[in-house]
């Protein structure tokens, strides 16, 4: 049997005009989860993230804080959907003027799939590409491996949605609450892929638990 940690990058720069940049708390929260996985005994035969800055630089504070010596594997099919191109294609009658009303209304119009030809990537495309990915490290690891990988809130939420045969309505749900820094626990064997615990935060406390 493989493992599969799923771990959600540090707290980015919300509102800042490069969103792809990881805060002080997030840097924090990278060695945080880091020393966290190492404490538990988590020795991963492989690291991947995405190939976004936020996934990248988590990877990297994170295995300084926990002293893995792995191959480290970029994979863009991790990466987070483009919620510039979400916010910017919300009609301007469907704008509210909250910062979180206004990114939820976003991501519904785009999940929903009625204007899928509006947007560079479609939630349908998006999800694909995500399963396409939980199946390679899925598949890289059954045989006994560990993986541990540094990814984003959608590609989090929509793997736990897909693996409890959930569907757009399921993932918005999860997608809402991914914290920054959390860790979701997938089990890959012969009998298939499965999810076993989502968006753990244990290793944080207080003001450290953030979900931007």
């Amino acid at each position: 049997m493989g493992v599969v940690l799923l771990v959600r990058h540090g707290q980015a720069s919300w509102g800042a005009a490069d969103y792809d940049v990881l805060s002080s708390l997030g840097e924090e929260q990278a060695g945080l989860v880091g020393s966290a996985l190492a404490t538990a005994g988590i020795t991963p035969s492989v690291v991947l993230h995405g190939a976004m800055v936020r996934q990248r630089r988590t990877a990297e504070l994170a295995l300084a804080a926990a002293g893995w010596d792995c191959p480290v594997v970029t994979d863009g099919n991790w990466d987070e959907m483009d919620h510039l191109e979400l916010l910017s294609l919300l009609p301007a009658s469907e704008a509210v003027h909250d910062p979180d009303r206004r990114f939820t209304a976003a991501v519904e119009r785009w999940v929903t799939g009625e204007h899928e030809g509006d947007y560079q990537e479609s939630f349908a495309a998006f999800a694909a590409r995500v399963e396409t990915a939980l199946e390679a490290v899925a598949d890289r690891v059954r045989d006994s491996g560990l993986a541990v990988v540094f990814t984003s809130g959608g590609p989090i939420a929509w793997s736990s949605s897909r693996l409890v045969e959930g569907g757009a309505a399921t993932y918005r749900q999860l997608a809402r609450v991914v914290f920054n820094a959390s860790v979701t626990k997938v089990v890959a064997s012969e009998r298939g892929t499965t999810l076993v615990s989502f968006n753990d935060h244990s290793h944080l406390l207080g003001d450290r638990i953030t979900q931007r």
